[in-house]
């Protein structure tokens, strides 16, 4: 009698990003194209779920979406419109999700139809996730509206809300259908929300693409005062080299190695840290800040590089330190971010840091003294080249 029966498939994506301007004007007919293309016959049903930050910009937004689907066949949008709370509050609220699968429930929401988010990263992390466990899987589709949410994480195929204060904790793998990037939401983004998303394009540049750190370091003054041109290409690259790492490597990292994560190990907890006060684009400026000038002290990137790296973040008005890494003992709260990290990728612990401007190295250690001695050289304001 045979004992076992061994099964292997595959499973194929695929997700397009569009970039446009107006996405809900009825001149622009992207949206409606998406739907007509895809309908099967019966024109399936719509559930739209916006980020009430972004209402207090665009108080009309709801309209326009509810106008926009009215004008063509291609969809049905359901009666209400959920707002839901923006920022880590959602993330840290099941009652909105709960809200969400509620709806999914009460206006017959099947694996047909289609569940579409509009806002911040964290907005859609939470409807990514509710889409994701309502019938095993909904439809969703990702509309970000911030810099960090255009570039990062509306790209990625991770869903997840926080849990017991650790980020994260609970989600799903689950790519979106589409990501449409707006770029006329960016406008109304306070300086604080435009500049911070700009960390994770300084990431991936620092591990992958050495031409595209020499570009944003030119362009930083024009970054910082709100060049759109400039916004608009930094956008585009970024969200390139974060599709290109997934289609070539562990989209559902079964591994634990997580090259985009670089800078994040000590941003993660230093949002907790800061009760989420510091937003996570500053934080993993100020993460991307320690790891680098780690990479300096252990003799693994040169000071000359180190300082490029600090200065640019500097100068696109990033912060590269916070009060919370003040400290020289070992027990230090940040450092059970190592521990907490690990825990998130499972297996052993795996952090990047730089051998060279666009060139990361994967260590599975880190000296606790020598990340508090980084963290001392950044609150000194010391110059690694002098």
């Amino acid at each position: 009698m045979k004992s076992s029966i061994k099964q292997k498939f595959s499973v194929s994506y695929q997700y397009d990003i569009y970039f446009t301007s107006g996405l809900f004007t009825p001149e622009n007919r992207l949206l409606s194209d998406f739907f007509a293309q895809r309908n099967e016959g019966i024109a399936p049903k719509l559930l739209v779920v916006i980020d009430e930050g972004v209402v207090a910009c665009h108080p009309a937004l709801p309209e326009r979406v509810r106008e926009y689907f009215g004008l063509g066949p291609a969809v049905q949008l359901v009666a209400d419109i959920l707002l839901v709370p923006g920022g880590e509050a959602i993330k840290n609220d099941w009652e909105s999700v709960d809200r969400m699968i509620e709806s999914v429930d009460r206006y017959g929401i099947d694996r047909h139809s289609y569940i579409m988010a509009i806002g911040g990263g964290a907005v859609l992390d939470a409807v990514g996730y509710a889409a994701a466990v309502a019938h095993r899987g909904i439809r969703h589709l990702r509309v970000p509206t911030t810099v960090l949410s255009q570039n990062d994480s509306g790209m990625g195929v991770k869903n997840g809300i926080n849990y017991r204060g650790k980020k994260n904790f609970v989600g799903t793998f689950c790519p979106p259908v589409a990501v449409f990037n707006d770029n006329l939401f960016l406008l109304t983004l306070d300086d604080r929300a435009w500049l911070s998303g700009i960390s994770e394009a300084v990431k991936v540049a620092l591990i992958k693409d050495a031409a595209f750190f020499d570009w944003i370091e030119s362009h930083a003054e024009r970054l910082r005062r709100r060049d759109s041109d400039a916004m608009d290409y930094l956008i585009f690259r970024c969200a390139e080299l974060h599709l290109q790492h997934i289609a070539g490597a562990d989209p559902f990292e079964f591994g634990s190695s997580r090259p985009l994560d670089f800078g994040h190990w000590s941003a993660h907890k230093l949002e907790q840290l800061s009760g989420f006060e510091v937003l996570h684009g500053e934080a993993v400026a100020i993460g991307i800040a320690l790891d680098t000038v780690y990479s300096a002290i252990v003799g693994m990137l040169s000071p000359h590089d180190a300082q490029r790296v600090l200065t640019a973040l500097q100068e696109l008005g990033l912060p590269i330190f916070h009060p919370l890494l003040e400290g020289s003992d070992t027990g230090h709260p940040l450092l059970n971010g190592l521990e907490e990290f690990r825990e998130h990728l499972g297996g052993r612990l795996t952090i990047m840091l730089l051998r060279a401007i666009g060139r990361g190295v994967e260590v599975h250690e880190l000296d606790k003294q020598e990340v508090l001695r980084a963290a001392a050289a950044l609150q000194e304001g010391v110059n690694l080249v002098s």
